[in-house]
């Protein structure tokens, strides 16, 4: 082992989080047989929602909870793939086997070029430059009309297999983005605890120091940046699968702002961290909104609340309530 790895171990202490793995395991356990015991659509629907941005969140905590860049254009990859996968099918074909890879392809070649310019800039200005990236994005899908649609959106046709219709029903979709889920979070916990991941972690922790051990943390910031980008573009594509269909708003700043904060919530650096915002976020959504207009009042101070007392997001409260348990607290 060489320093380097050393170093980087030592800065790694947030990866202890990973143990809450199994709590995953067994959601997705829990998720897949909910149909077979009755589960109502309408809380399939919304189990979906929840898987979708989970997996978005998850892809931007590969920026900001592992390498400690802070971004407010996430969403620019999340409607780049929307907008592709309707795209491809309308123009080139349906089925799914084509759509889907090469709408994730879109997301990630764009991702090369904005972050290579992004990563040239650090802290208050890499924020910046991707909510400028991103608002881009969104002029673009809102003034292109012959092909985006404008401000009516795209209808995105329905995926097809070998020229069948598949996903028509949504206990199909449901088990599709399930799936989907698993293997992308699988994928993403192999990234995140392997050398490259303790090497984003060492890059946020000391970036002079990753550097004077001979990293090139530009290169690793790029990688992280199209790791981040490609899984947000996923998430993208099934968010258009199941609506089918996909409007400017969906790469809108507030989209970026809305996961940011369900990373934030759930603990930035915490793997389950995200997927325990997003569906925080989201069920308060979809239960306060049905008694008020200004769900986003609550949402505001639970965000304040957990900024101001715990930074670490309900995970780091978590792991800090079970390291107390095992008499390892403070």
């Amino acid at each position: 082992m060489t320093v380097a790895d050393v170093i980087v171990q030592r800065r790694s202490k947030p990866f202890v989080a990973l143990r809450l793995w199994s709590v995953l395991g067994l959601m997705i356990a829990a998720f897949a047989a909910a149909p077979f015991l009755g589960m109502p659509q309408f809380v399939q629907a919304l189990v979906i929602e929840i898987l979708v941005f989970s997996l978005l969140a998850l892809s931007l905590n590969v920026l900001l909870g592992y390498t400690g860049l802070v971004s407010f254009g996430h969403a620019a990859f999340f409607g780049i793939a929307g907008y592709a996968v309707g795209i491809i099918a309308i123009h080139i074909s349906t089925d799914i086997l084509v759509t889907f890879p090469l709408a994730v392809l879109v997301a990630a070649l764009c991702a090369v070029p904005i972050g290579w310019l992004s990563i040239r800039l650090s802290g208050f200005y890499f924020l910046m430059i991707t909510f400028a990236f991103a608002q881009m994005v969104f002029v673009a899908a809102f003034r292109w009309k012959p092909v985006t649609g404008g401000s009516d959106g795209l209808i995105v046709p329905g995926a097809t297999l070998f020229g069948a219709p598949i996903l028509g029903s949504r206990e199909s979709f449901y088990f599709f983005v399930l799936a989907v889920f698993t293997v992308c979070a699988a994928l993403l916990y192999a990234v995140v605890t392997s050398r490259f991941g303790r090497t984003l972690v060492g890059i946020r922790e000391s970036t002079p120091r990753m550097r004077a051990l001979g990293y090139n943390v530009r290169r690793y910031k790029l990688a992280a940046f199209v790791v981040g980008a490609t899984f947000g573009g996923v998430a993208g594509v099934l968010n258009s699968l199941f609506n089918l269909f996909i409007a400017p708003e969906s790469a809108h700043w507030t989209q970026s702002a809305l996961v940011l904060v369900m990373v934030l919530i759930g603990g930035a650096g915490y793997f389950v961290g995200p997927i325990i915002g997003a569906t925080i976020v989201l069920l308060l959504q979809h239960w306060l909104s049905s008694y008020t207009e200004y769900w986003g009042l609550v949402l505001g101070i639970l965000f304040i609340v957990l900024i101001t007392g715990a930074r670490e997001g309900i995970a780091g409260l978590v792991m800090q309530g079970w390291s107390h348990l095992r008499g390892k607290g403070p």
